[in-house]
């Protein structure tokens, strides 16, 4: 297979360097002449032995694609590589990075606001390189990691590379089911990137180093560090290690008066660390609020005591950083998991009630009568005429003073002289008509019209 060549164009405004080998690119003498189009003078060669070629253009940020001439004049846009199936073209917010396959040979330029303050160079095999981890490690240390990448054995040191590539870290479950970490899958850890800032030593030198702490379960994992960009794509896998639990064990002696302190003894394990190289700081954390600063120096014991202020029932907080060498010599730094306690309130005892004394001579009376009671009957009509008598005072007030009218109260009483005199009327009506032969019905009266003597 033949060597991927990846060209990172990066130009000087006054004069372009020409390459000292022979590679398959090489650079046209800037002519100085001075021309209307931006970086005109931009030039670049390609050889006709060249199958396929990758370029890369750091650009201005937030500015255009820029444009590629052929030898024959034509020009390449970001949008051509939609149709042309031999171009591919990742337009990003600061680079452009063009795939040509077969392409043109002779003099080509670009167009665009390239970043001008550095040069052209070739690239030929990539491959990452990271320090291996060291084989024995536990749960919460913090580890320095150091990655690079190289450029045909050697490292690359363009600037421009902390903008597009960053190194990460993962590591992934090996399913061994003798460990507690299985079935755990992959702990994406950190991510590091070549820019000088958090733990990068230096920026823009090619180097990726960072920190980072193994907080998840302990078991054996496989380390795994990846570039994978649309400029690098390379991965790393390390052979399986095992993050073994703290190398510490806690012992807590509660104190049986007031006047003591608890007592908390941390056990060491030699078997992986050098007892007398460690030391401990931290902060306790008491239930009233309050906090304190500790620190234990190192001694040769495999243990160490920590002297807490009783402050009666609550909880306890202890926050452990530990600094020390392991049996293989190596420096460690580790945050141990919070370690927790708790008092429970004590049950206050309430005191017996004492039973009253009687008098004997009261004790000989008879016991009172029950007074009586309300049955519930007449306590509900008792309620139920109070609401009665309730609304209609309320309704009384309302009427006179609120809207101001007198109170009529209209009482008919019935009246049996009227009755009997109405009665007497109708007796005459009636005697009257069957004298006169008159007739009363619904139609009114009708008139007798017979003469006397027939």
């Amino acid at each position: 297979m033949k060597r991927l060549l990846l060209v990172l164009f990066l130009f000087f405004i006054n004069e372009c360097i020409a390459l000292t080998t022979t590679p398959s690119i090489t650079l046209l003498k800037n002519n100085r002449k001075v021309n209307e189009v931006p970086l005109l003078d931009n030039r670049f060669r390609i050889d006709h032995k060249v199958e396929k070629i990758t370029l890369l253009f750091f650009r201005k940020p937030g500015s255009p694609a820029v444009i590629l001439v052929k030898p024959d004049g034509s020009k390449y846009y970001a949008h051509h590589a939609m149709k042309d199936e031999m171009l591919e073209w990742y337009d990003e917010a600061s680079y452009d990075l063009i795939t040509i396959e077969n392409p043109t040979p002779g003099p080509w330029q670009v167009i665009g606001r390239v970043q001008s303050d550095s040069r052209i160079m070739v690239l030929g095999d990539i491959e990452l390189e990271v320090e291996p981890l060291p084989q024995l490690m536990f749960r919460g240390e913090t580890l320095k990691v150091t990655g690079q990448v190289t450029n045909d054995g050697k490292p690359i040191d363009v600037g421009y590379f902390r903008d597009v590539v960053s190194l990460i870290v993962e590591f992934v479950s090996t399913n061994n089911d003798q460990y507690d970490n299985f079935g755990a899958g992959t702990q994406s850890v950190t991510e590091f990137k070549d820019d000088g800032r958090e733990f990068d030593e230096r920026p823009m030198d090619g180097i990726f180093t960072g920190e980072f702490k193994l907080t998840f379960p302990a078991g054996e994992w496989q380390p795994e560090f990846y570039i994978e960009t649309p400029i690098l794509k390379r991965r790393v896998a390390q052979a399986p290690i095992v993050i073994a639990e703290p190398p510490f064990d806690f012992d807590l002696t509660l104190a049986n008066s007031a006047d003591l302190s608890h007592e908390l003894t941390v056990q060491l394990d030699q078997s992986i660390i050098k007892p007398e190289t460690v030391i401990f700081q931290g902060k306790i954390f008491y239930p009233n609020g309050e906090e304190q600063l500790f620190t234990i120096n190192p001694e040769a014991r495999l243990y160490r005591k920590l002297e807490i202020s009783n402050y009666d029932w609550g909880r306890y907080q202890i926050e452990f950083s530990v600094f020390g060498e392991n049996i293989n010599g190596r420096e460690f730094m580790a945050k141990l998991p919070m370690y927790n306690f708790e008092i429970e309130r004590p049950i206050e005892k309430v005191p017996e009630l004492q039973a009253p004394k009687i008098n004997p001579l009261l004790a000989k009376l008879p016991p009172p009568e029950p007074e009586p009671t309300l049955s519930t009957g007449t306590l509900v009509s008792i309620i139920v005429l109070g609401n009665i008598f309730i609304m209609l005072i309320g309704w009384l007030v309302i009427r006179i003073f609120v809207q101001k009218k007198p109170i009529k109260l209209k009482i008919k009483l019935p009246s049996f002289k009227k009755k009997q005199s109405s009665q007497e009327a109708e007796g005459s009506e009636v005697i009257s008509n069957e004298t006169n032969g008159s007739k009363n019905n619904k139609s009114g009266d009708i008139l007798n019209l017979s003469m006397d003597g027939d």
